[in-house]
């Protein structure tokens, strides 16, 4: 009896890291198309571009993602209506994206966009982005692991959120709190 229970215990563990596993993945799935490469500038001379509607001044930044993240769209349109010129980019690995430009291990989410010369990780809110480049410090970027409800892209229809911490990343890959919602 006391074997069963534990071969039940394991399968139940077992379906339980499956099912976790899907849900983080499902903004991974393959793209229809794959492009990779990585735009870099530093933050006080990041380029604008004029808006035709606004006639402000955009940031551009460039957005790996999968080409079947709802979620991800709706933070790219965050962006966008925050003005920012986004470049939304469908991408095979993501991985290697976060690898690349030093996301640390464990604060990953579902997409990873490059903007003046930083990083940002996850449904970080454009206020937060736009402080960063605005302050301009000696880092790799922001990361807001996980998708928290209530983040940008990651809404609820009944309006509720999560408390959730936006952290700076250092150039050693340490990271420290920036930013609290």
């Amino acid at each position: 009896m006391r074997i069963e229970m534990h071969h039940v215990q394991l399968k139940t563990m077992a379906l339980a890291v499956a099912l976790a596993a899907t849900a983080l993945s499902a903004c991974a799935r393959p793209p229809e198309t794959g492009s990779s490469q990585v735009v870099a500038t530093s933050g006080a001379d990041t380029p604008t571009t004029d808006s035709p509607a606004t006639g402000t001044k955009m940031v551009p930044m460039v957005v790996h993602k999968s080409a079947y993240c709802g979620c991800c769209e709706a933070w790219v349109d965050h962006m966008r209506k925050a003005g920012f010129a986004v470049e939304a980019r469908n991408v095979d690995n993501i991985n290697a994206i976060k690898q690349e430009v030093g996301v640390p291990f464990g604060k990953g989410s579902c997409h990873t966009a490059q903007v003046g010369g930083y990083f940002i990780e996850g449904h970080v809110p454009a206020a937060d982005v736009r402080r960063l480049l605005a302050e301009n410090p000696d880092a790799k970027g922001l990361v807001l692991p996980g998708m928290p409800k209530g983040s940008p892209g990651m809404e609820s229809p009944d309006g509720t959120s999560d408390a959730y911490t936006v952290e700076l990343v250092a150039i050693d890959g340490s990271t420290t709190p920036f930013a609290q919602h």
